[in-house]
């Protein structure tokens, strides 16, 4: 508007021209247009600034202020309508500078309107009022009758559809086949039980998150009870296997993270990656190991070659090939550990998504393993890809005819490391000597049975504060729960809480001690839901029904409590200095146990713990380190 307004006072004597007065009058109502939406954005600003998350009586205008906006919308799209047939209109003879300024403003028009309703269409919820019939469905448990029940059906089936068109549109860019169909369904299935029985948008959200970050840090900063100190304490037993682990952790790694190909390599080398890979990756490829999938100009596997300092030679078999439920890896012999290493990528790709999302629960039929029990379906199906290759190509064969003294290691990062925990206890009973090194892998993918199996032969590494090691259904039920009542029952405006927490996860400070109304109550008036909280969550999903209702015994949870794999060595980071352009972190680590990781925190290095060029650089500076302030 402060544009146009310029922009039409500098050119106004400009118009006394045949066509003139016609762009003179589209300027002149265009003002006016845009002031009047502007008044209704700043009243939609205003009002919604008033009460708090749980307390939406001082925002009650607020419906009819949002109609009066969508009012304005017509004038406004007609009006872009005009302006460009007056512009292009042949009979108007202004000044060349005077034209397009006009066309300046219709385009600004035309992109202002397109951008709202991508907003809006983004924004909106297609269910409407039939998302609050089946909040309300499930608290009348005693309707029974069928058309009742036929209508919850119906609103189910609806929730799910729109989640799966979601989806649809989000991998538009792949091929889709009826792997990809059946996946869709079962992530849709998944979302819409999340999201069904809470009424939060985004910006209650991420109110949330920060208010449980600054709670969370309030209570790290509270001293430890000597007791909670001392169980720390190793002895130095267990000191010397976790220096051992932590070196081969270290060595591992590269592998992992070589599993990633070209993206890793160029991220970690930005300057002089894609000049040693046009010098080293143009000429032959390798006959001797045998390659599949798509590898233009040789990128990937010239990347695994500087990553690993591996020969040509010692690549027994390398697949790029990557569909759902297909993840790429290679087989190479390790001659500095006399090992035949299977290193599985990480997620990269939509496909790889979809198959970290396929989160139901499905059993692992073994022989000779009594431990059966629920594991991740998405990674339980990319593990059975690569088992059928290694077996039934005779991959494995083939290397060990080469090396016959190596033994078997896999390894993985992320989805791989989860692959390769599942496709460890699967080449378990054939190679009772195999080890299994998991870096960051999936929170929820072993029952308990299964997880307390591996701790045998398989190690986890989890650095700082990572989300995906704490990722399951149950602890994202738990995360919801905690944010509902901590945005509940806070007593402050959502912009001052996001105003405050913005302030707080850029420059730090102490924690902000918002008031709520949990303050003051006792202990057994905690353990009751507050109306404010009821208000936002109406009742429980299923899914958060199994953590706490007594199970019946001939029907699992469809979201058990799933664990992360093996013994688990938590990597925390002990001290950092900041210098102008690098920062000198010192790490330690210890051996840990699954409760540890059952709740996910909150933390702005939740994503980069899990990077796999952090988890590297803190392996290799523990390795280094010989064990000597783990000893201390």
């Amino acid at each position: 508007w402060i544009g146009i307004l310029a922009l039409y006072t500098v050119h106004k004597g400009q118009f006394n021209c045949p066509g003139g007065g016609l762009l003179h009058s589209y300027l002149l109502v265009l003002l006016v247009l845009l002031a009047s939406i502007i008044c209704a954005l700043s009243a939609l600003v205003y009002v919604s600034m008033q009460g708090t998350i749980s307390n939406p009586g001082p925002r009650k205008s607020l419906p009819k202020l949002l109609y009066t906006r969508l009012l304005l919308y017509l004038p406004e799209f007609i009006w872009a309508v005009v302006g460009a047939v007056w512009v292009s209109d042949s009979s108007v003879q202004c000044e060349k500078t005077v034209i397009n300024v006009v066309i300046g403003t219709v385009i600004a028009s035309w992109v202002i309107i397109i951008f709202t309703i991508i907003g809006v269409v983004i924004v909106f919820d297609p269910l409407g009022g039939k998302k609050t019939f089946y909040l309300t469905d499930s608290v009348n448990r005693n309707l029974e009758s069928s058309q009742s029940g036929q209508l919850l059906y119906n609103v189910k089936n609806t929730a799910t559809r729109v989640w799966e068109k979601r989806i649809r549109l989000l991998c538009c860019c792949i091929v889709q086949d009826d792997d990809h169909r059946v996946a869709f369904t079962s992530i849709a299935e998944l979302f819409r039980t999340y999201f069904s029985d809470t009424d939060l948008v985004p910006s209650d959200i991420a109110a949330g998150l920060t208010l449980l970050h600054q709670e969370q840090d309030k209570m790290e900063s509270c001293p430890k009870e000597p007791e909670e100190v001392l169980c720390h304490s190793p002895s130095s037993l267990v000191t010397d296997d976790l220096d051992i682990e932590l070196e081969n952790a270290a060595h591992y790694m590269l592998f992992a993270a070589a599993a990633y190909g070209w993206p890793y390599y160029i991220y970690t080398n930005p300057f002089t990656a894609l000049c040693k890979l046009n010098g080293d990756c143009c000429g032959n490829r390798p006959t001797d190991s045998d390659i599949t999938g798509s590898d233009r100009h040789n990128f990937h596997f010239g990347s695994i070659l500087k990553i690993t300092g591996l020969q040509y030679r010692d690549f027994i078999h390398i697949s790029f090939h990557n569909k759902i439920y297909e993840i790429p890896f290679f087989v190479a012999l390790d001659h500095k550990k006399e090992a035949i290493v299977v290193a599985v990528r990480g997620t990269l790709s939509f496909e790889d998504i979809l198959t970290d999302l396929s989160a139901d629960c499905e059993d692992l039929t073994l022989e000779d393993v009594l431990e059966n029990g629920f594991v991740h379906k998405g990674i339980t199906q990319a593990a059975n890809y690569i088992y059928r290759k290694l077996i039934n190509d005779g991959i494995l064969n083939q290397a060990f005819t080469i090396a016959p003294e190596y033994k078997l290691t896999i390894v993985g990062h992320s989805l791989g490391g989860g692959t390769a925990s599942i496709l460890a206890i699967m080449l378990r009973n054939s190679f009772p000597t195999l080890r299994c090194y998991a870096f960051s892998p999936p929170g929820g993918l072993l029952s308990k049975s299964l997880a307390d199996y591996t701790k045998h032969f398989i190690v986890s590494v989890i650095v700082g504060k990572d989300l995906v090691a704490r990722l399951s259904m149950p602890n994202m039920e738990d995360l919801k729960r905690r944010i509902v009542r901590i945005v509940a029952n806070c007593n402050r405006p959502k912009y001052q809480i996001l105003l405050r927490g913005c302030w707080y996860e850029v420059f730090g400070g102490d924690p902000d001690n918002f008031p709520t109304e949990l303050d003051g109550r006792n202990q057994d008036a905690l353990t009751q839901p507050l109306l404010a909280e009821e208000s936002l969550m109406v009742h429980r999903s299923p899914s958060y029904n199994a953590l706490e209702d007594e199970p019946h015994l001939n029907s699992p949870p469809q979201y058990p409590h799933l664990y992360l794999p093996g013994k688990i060595i938590h990597v925390v980071e002990e001290s950092s200095s900041r210098r102008l352009c690098s920062s000198d972190i010192k790490y330690a680590a210890r051996w840990s146990n699954e409760t540890v990781f059952s709740s996910i925190l909150i933390s702005p290095k939740m994503i980069t713990d899990h990077m796999p060029d952090v988890v590297l650089k803190a392996l290799n500076s523990l390795s280094q380190e010989h064990g000597s302030c783990i000893s201390c």
